[in-house]
């Protein structure tokens, strides 16, 4: 059982009781800060997003199903109040606890159900290699996504599209580069479509700029299509970390797509950098 699963399974088998993200960043294998960053990766939500839906959606079923007092339902979830169990009711159904009970019927809700892991499968990736990478200075388009929802990434890309080839100051190669940074707890997080250049000076105001120290990374090279990245994700975050004994840095990662990468096939492989704290 790789880390996600481990969390998803802490999860699920403590769902009523008070549940930190420490405690399931402990069962996982990884430091609280990895196991943010490796649960929205492989998810595509937050730990604490996903441990609130899940709780309200079984709330949701105990209300459907007649559940006679509310207060004990709010309880049970983890609120301290009806009225603070109703505000995030509403804003996650978009109904009063009151008006699921009295419909008597759950199944027109939007219910959050315990996440399976089977579309994103474990990949027999290459060993990774070790790469010192002195500083970069990155210049894009970046979006603030919350909760791990990052479904707008290719829209992203497109749009960034236009702008490869045109930045001014850009280093010749053709290599492009997807940013994860500037994340919290809750798995809102900033993405930048990015490429390298050689200094800020010239640039426009409608283009990110990111400075990435010197460091050591983690580097898989992976040949196969875009459509397998949450698989390497998850195989990277979920077999690997755990297990290298490898101390990872609190810091900015990044996916690296070549020259030779096709935004319109999907082809040319893609490599996922991570890393390395000192």
């Amino acid at each position: 059982m790789d880390s996600v699963q481990r969390a998803i399974w802490f999860v699920e088998g403590h769902l009523w009781e008070e549940i930190t993200l420490d405690d399931v960043a402990d069962v996982a294998g990884l430091s609280r800060h990895h196991m943010v960053r490796a649960f929205g990766q492989v998810t595509g939500r937050s730990v604490m997003r996903y441990v609130r839906a899940r709780r309200l959606s079984e709330a949701a079923r105990g209300l459907a199903a007649g559940a006679p007092d509310i207060l004990s339902v709010a309880l049970e979830a983890g609120y301290g109040s009806h009225e603070a169990f109703t505000r995030a009711f509403r804003d996650q159904f978009g109904l009063t606890p009151e008006q699921v009970r009295a419909k008597g019927c759950a199944s027109t809700l939007e219910l959050v159900e315990p996440i399976t892991l089977d579309d994103t499968r474990i990949l027999d990736l290459a060993p990774p290699r070790h790469v010192d990478l002195g500083p970069l200075l990155l210049a894009g388009l970046t979006e603030h996504y919350f909760d791990g929802v990052m479904a707008g990434i290719p829209n992203q890309w497109q749009r960034f599209g236009p702008w490869i080839g045109h930045v001014p100051g850009q280093k010749a190669g053709g290599v492009t580069y997807g940013v994860v940074w500037n994340g919290d707890d809750e798995r809102t997080t900033d993405y930048l479509t990015a490429v390298e250049v050689s200094d800020f000076a010239d640039l426009p105001d409608e283009l990110s700029r990111l400075r990435v120290p010197a460091g050591r990374y983690v580097v898989w090279e992976h040949a196969g299509h875009i459509t397998e990245i949450r698989s390497v994700w998850r195989t990277v975050w979920g077999e690997w970390a755990p297990r290298s004994g490898v101390k990872l840095a609190d810091a900015p990662f990044f996916e690296r797509y070549p020259a030779s990468f096709d935004p319109v096939t999907g082809e040319g492989g893609f490599e996922i950098w991570l890393p390395v704290a000192a």
